[in-house]
C-alpha cells in the first residue's frame, strides 16, 4: 500500500488533521491557525486583542500593534511608514511631539524637532546652526564661548571685543590678570625689573614707576648697615639708626670693643668705629 495516503498531517499542538485546511510552520512544525495565534500571537498594544496570522504584525521596542492600530496617541493618524517619537509609553507623529514636547530655539523662535541636533545652555536651547558667535556670526558648535549680556562669543571674538590688554605684550588678558598702577598684567609679565622673577603674590616696591622685589630694591637702592654692609630696607617697620649720614640696623649699633649694643646709650666715635664710654675713656 501507498504509505504516503496513509500518513497524517496533524496540528503540532493539537493533533487535528490538517488536511484540506489553513496551517502555519513554525520551526518546521506544522500548527492549526487556532494553535498558532493562542501559543504564538502578540496582544496588540492598543486594542489588546491577538495579533493574527493574517494580519500585518508592527513591532517597536518589544511592543506590537495591528497595523490598524498603529497611530498617533494624539491626532490618531497612522504612523505605519512615517517618522514618529515615543513618550511615556506613547507614540506620537513628529508634529503632535513637537507641538507638545520640542523646545524653541531661542534664537529663530522655531521649533527645534525632535532627532535634530541642538546646543543647550542654562535652560535655553538653539538649532545647531542657530547657536552661533554674536560679533562673527560663525556657528561655534563645541567650541568653547564665553556669554555676556545674554549674548554668547567664540574666544577669539570676546578678547577682540572685551578682554583687556597687557601694558606689556599688548595680548589680551583672558585669565590671571593682575593691576598695578590702574593698569593690567599678565601674571607673567608683571616681574622685576631687576631680577624678572613674577611679582604677583610677592611683596614688592617701585622706584621711578619701576617695579621691584625687594632684595633687588634693597641691593640697588636701600642705606648700607655700617656694621654689617647689608641693605637695611626701611620696609615693614625695620629699625636702624641714623648717625652723620651713617646707618645701623638696631641690631648692629654696637660697641666695636665690648660689642654692648649702644641702642638708646651715649656712645663715642673713634674714626669709623662706635666705642661705649667705658671702651672709650681711654681715647
Amino acid at each position: 500500500p501507498d504509505t504516503n495516503m496513509t500518513e497524517r498531517f496533524d496540528c503540532h499542538y493539537c493533533k487535528e488533521s490538517l488536511f484540506g485546511k489553513k496551517y502555519i510552520l513554525k520551526e518546521d512544525s506544522p500548527y492549526c491557525v487556532k494553535c498558532y495565534e493562542n501559543l504564538y500571537s502578540n496582544t496588540c498594544e492598543e486594542c489588546k486583542k491577538p495579533i493574527g496570522a493574517d494580519c500585518k504584525d508592527l513591532s517597536y521596542k518589544d511592543r506590537h500593534w495591528h497595523e490598524t492600530c498603529f497611530h498617533c496617541f494624539q491626532c490618531k493618524n497612522s504612523l505605519v511608514d512615517k517618522p514618529f517619537a515615543a513618550k511615556e509609553e506613547h507614540l506620537l507623529c513628529t508634529d503632535c511631539y513637537s507641538n507638545e514636547y520640542s523646545s524653541k530655539c531661542n534664537e529663530c523662535k522655531k521649533t527645534i524637532m525632535p532627532g535634530t541636533r541642538k546646543m543647550e545652555y542654562k535652560g535655553n536651547s538653539w538649532h545647531e546652526t542657530c547657536f552661533i558667535c554674536y560679533r562673527c556670526q560663525q556657528p561655534i558648535g563645541t567650541k568653547s564661548f564665553i556669554p555676556k549680556d545674554n549674548q554668547n562669543f567664540c574666544i577669539p571674538c570676546y578678547e577682540k571685543q572685551f578682554a583687556m590688554q597687557c601694558v606689556q605684550c599688548k595680548k589680551a588678558i583672558t585669565t590671571g590678570g593682575v593691576t598695578y598702577r590702574e593698569q593690567p598684567w599678565h601674571k607673567e609679565c608683571f616681574v622685576c625689573t631687576g631680577c624678572k622673577k613674577q611679582l604677583s603674590g610677592q611683596r614688592f616696591t617701585s622706584r621711578d614707576e619701576f617695579a621691584y622685589c625687594l632684595s633687588c630694591f634693597c641691593n640697588l637702592y636701600a642705606k648700607k648697615c655700617a656694621g654689617c654692609t647689608n641693605p637695611i630696607s626701611g620696609l615693614g617697620g625695620t629699625k636702624y639708626i641714623s648717625f652723620e649720614e651713617r646707618q645701623w640696623h638696631n641690631d648692629c649699633f654696637n660697641c666695636k670693643k665690648c660689642s654692648l649694643s649702644l641702642v638708646g646709650r651715649g656712645f663715642l666715635t673713634e674714626r669709623d668705629d662706635i666705642l661705649c664710654p667705658e671702651c672709650g675713656k681711654d681715647i
